[in-house]
């Protein structure tokens, strides 16, 4: 499988050194990434060129997000997107894949350990919507790098416990005095990969839900297995349907 990574920071070096590891453990060539596309070449790049590959796997940065998913829709080749920061988009870009019949899978965080993180939140939140005593605030430490905050990772999560906790109505980027808000509180720290925290407390216990990155590997496995999963297919997707959540 031929694969274009868009972004070549820290993320895409991270999935190049990764495909390298499973091809050798494979002893063959299963992840081939035949075309590297940074800021100091992406303008010589043409749309032939880019339709050579059977996926491109997308991490740039907000502001390149959505010119970078329209180029790929253009090209006709299937993208899976990792950046953040640009989801006020989202709904935009779904309906002109949907319209357009392309393909493509947006994930806040490619994690396989993450997206079982987001399974537990959304069934816990859709518990503790029958015990109102709990009330909830959610932590997100990363890099002093991280350019959007709150994490898409922790707005992601955020959004699930909206849509079943109903005495939540919003969310705010700070500590709120507000119950119907939920609270999001974001640190920057050196050397961070990532950490969430989803915490419920009464005046009885708290129960906490957290998932610590301890490197890239991770989510760029994962990205990896979603570019795999996307190969050939037509739609829009999310990790939920790669790791089989959706046929609960």
């Amino acid at each position: 499988m031929k694969i274009a990574l868009i972004g070549y920071g820290k993320m895409g070096k991270a999935i190049h050194e990764i495909a390298k590891e499973k091809n050798e453990k494979a002893g063959k060539l299963v992840y081939d990434i035949s075309l590297i596309i940074d800021i100091d070449n992406r303008a010589t790049i043409t749309k032939e060129e880019l339709q050579q590959v059977d996926v491109a796997i997308e991490f740039t940065s907000p502001h390149t997000a959505v010119e970078n998913i329209h180029w790929c829709f253009d090209a006709d080749v299937p993208v899976v997107v990792g950046s953040t920061g640009w989801t006020s988009k989202l709904a935009e870009i779904q309906a002109y894949a949907k319209e357009n019949n392309k393909a493509f899978l947006f994930a806040p965080n490619f994690s396989i350990g993450v997206n079982i993180f987001f399974e537990l939140n959304r069934y816990l939140a859709k518990i503790m919507n029958e015990h109102t005593e709990y009330d909830v605030i959610m932590e997100e430490i990363h890099h002093t790098e991280k350019k959007d905050a709150p994490s898409g990772t922790a707005l992601h999560a955020a959004l699930d416990i909206l849509k079943r906790l109903e005495r939540k109505s919003d969310w705010k980027n700070e500590n709120s005095d507000d119950s119907s808000t939920l609270s999001i509180i974001s640190k920057r720290e050196d050397l961070v990969p990532g950490t969430h925290q989803i915490t419920y407390e009464s005046e009885i216990d708290k129960i906490d839900i957290i998932h610590t990155a301890h490197n890239r590997k991770g989510f760029a496995g994962g990205a990896l297995m979603a570019a795999a999963w996307l190969h050939n297919k037509k739609g829009i997707y999310s990790m939920e349907d790669v790791l089989g959540f959706n046929k609960h």
